[in-house]
């Protein structure tokens, strides 16, 4: 076998492997159960809870999480916005950074705060230090954000009718110092062993492969890249993202980044299983996400690694794959594995240039995010399957002739329209962006390097990421104007709290319902069938969604091309 398929598949087994005691480990923090960082960090998070004067044993029910979620959210918002448009004159500037424009700073900090981080901007030059670690900080809490809202979900869940699902605070808290900060320092470090920088000292003499000397931005880069991963945030420090080699030294690091940005998905599956003690449905979730994620990984791979077959009839040696955009340290299939894992996971950082892959290629990069269900960010990845289960399981009480129900609740007509808003809102956004886009050219096509095919498919790609809260783009596409930052700053909002504010408004309703113990007329969710039939309801959804945008953008290029 190949020596870079090796290295996929051994990416992805030990960290599949890895996933299942580590979501047994979130399982016992969301629980309240004993962990081995207890003796560290109790005092820590008591000594943080009693100087904030909040309470972190009050019991809130569904409103008051998501009104508290809001609620902290704006204010690191209005936060990033006063950093981002002042940096100019703040400190820890040494290369003298000027503040972002208005609208500039609104998608910025809109981006970073809902897990998406789509950058209108580039790194180095575009940002201070300071501003560099405050959009660290929201690495942090945009993810722990996410983990504390799929916690409720776990919480509503457990078999027991109650409007109290533990504390928001605490929950985030300790998303962030028990789960996401122990593995970015590990990762960290294994960054900073392999040339990642990590310093506030100002631009960095370097000598290039020409030997020419050469000044670069350095900074506290390997903590930010580690959190940018391990919280499925993908903000790039650099412009050039994790393709830029102080992001991203060698195969080494692109393997431990890639570690960094599957594990928590992944674990969040087995523990959703484990806390409800549904260990076979979790099996079954996992089997669900895998499949649909290998369906679009393979082809993907088989298409790079053939490469551009125009080249091969000029005669020029194709044999590597398609390298265009792509880092030789890493390689096409890699290079393609990456760019899958990231639009599916919704991490949205790049280690190739996404538009150079091949049409087919763009399609499935594009099919991963409008899909948004297979494993999906930290914690938001359970709350985006968790609709897609409410929508099979509705659609199979209505196939064999019974009240729908999951885990022993009815789901009923309120859980089943805000299921179908949260699930039509993803297409409407995404189409309907695209489509004003498309309608005022005069506004958007000096934008587009690209013209005809390719370049609907930079303005598809760019609203789909932006709903995705992936962050990953067709780098054709000039998006640092108003027209891109403030369309695409509001498709972000949206995209990001209704996904949110609904899952949880449905757990919430559903666990104030009489808990019904399972008979043998219950429908099984845990089972194979049950399975397919959500992998169906996805498809479904997704090909009706989008397949008309797809053939205007990728699948005409590609016939285009012959």
């Amino acid at each position: 076998m190949n020596t870079e398929i090796l290295g996929i598949v051994a990416m992805f087994v030990l960290t599949a492997t890895l996933a299942i005691p580590f979501g047994k480990y979130i399982s016992k923090i969301y629980s309240g159960d004993k962990t081995l960082l207890d003796p560290v960090l109790n005092p820590i998070e008591k000594l943080f809870f009693r100087v904030s004067g909040i309470d972190e044993k009050s019991e809130m029910n569904w409103k008051q999480h998501l009104t508290t979620l809001l609620t902290i959210n704006f204010v690191w918002f209005l936060l990033g916005i006063l950093v981002l448009m002042n940096q100019g004159w703040l400190p820890l500037n040494p290369d003298g950074n000027p503040g972002q424009s208005a609208d500039l700073a609104f998608n910025t900090s809109i981006s970073f705060l809902v897990n998406c981080n789509l950058q209108h901007y580039s790194g180095e030059s575009g940002l201070s230090y300071l501003s560099q670690l405050y959009l660290m900080f929201l690495h942090f809490v945009s993810a722990g954000t996410g983990m504390a809202a799929a916690a409720v979900l776990f919480l509503a869940l457990k078999e027991r009718a109650t409007d109290k699902f533990g504390n928001f605070y605490n929950l985030l808290v300790k998303s962030c110092t028990r789960i996401l900060l122990p593995v970015s320092i590990l990762i960290a470090i294994m960054l900073s062993f392999n040339g990642t920088p990590m310093t506030f000292d100002g631009k960095d003499t370097m000598i290039d492969m020409q030997g020419d000397t050469v000044q670069v931005s350095t900074g506290p880069v390997a903590a930010f890249v580690a959190i940018k991963h391990v919280g499925t945030n993908g903000g790039g420090y650099f412009g050039s993202n994790s393709a830029h080699p102080l992001e991203n030294p060698n195969y080494l690091t692109n393997m431990v980044e890639m570690f960094g940005q599957m594990i928590i998905p992944m674990a969040m599956v087995f523990a959703f299983g484990f806390f409800l003690k549904h260990k076979k449905m979790s099996r079954m979730i996992f089997g669900v996400m895998t499949l649909g994620f290998l369906l679009l990984v393979v082809p993907t791979i088989i298409w790079e690694n053939d490469g551009n077959h125009a080249l091969t009839a000029m005669g020029i040696d194709n044999s590597s794959g398609a390298m265009e955009g792509k880092e030789v340290r890493f390689g096409s299939k890699a290079s393609a594995y990456w760019s899958i894992a990231t639009t599916v996971i919704s991490t949205g950082s790049v280690n190739s240039m996404h538009d150079s892959f091949t049409p087919l290629s763009g399609m499935t990069q594009l099919l991963a995010m409008m899909t948004n269900a297979f494993y999906g960010g930290v914690g938001v990845g359970m709350l985006n399957f968790f609709i897609f289960i409410i929508l099979a399981v509705f659609i199979s009480g209505l196939m064999v002739g019974r009240t729908p129900e999951l885990l022993g609740r009815k789901i009923e007509g309120r859980e089943m329209k805000i299921a179908m808003i949260v699930a039509l809102l993803h297409p409407l956004l995404i189409l309907a962006g695209t489509a004003l886009a498309a309608a005022f050219p005069e506004i958007t096509s000096g934008n587009l390097n690209n013209p005809g095919f390719h370049g609907f498919s930079e303005m598809l790609y760019e609203y789909t990421s932006s709903a995705a809260n992936n962050g990953s783009g067709f780098e054709g596409l000039a998006d640092n104007n108003p027209w891109w930052n403030i369309t695409t700053g509001f498709v972000l909002i949206l995209s990001r709290f209704i996904p949110i504010i609904g899952p949880v408004a449905i757990a919430g309703l559903m666990a104030e319902k009489k808990y019904i113990p399972e008979s043998a007329g219950t429908l099984r969710t845990d089972s194979g069938t049950f399975g397919i039939m959500i992998l169906a309801v996805i498809t479904i959804i997704t090909a009706l969604s989008f397949f008309p945008a797809l053939t205007l953008g990728p699948i005409a290029e590609y016939f285009s091309m012959k």
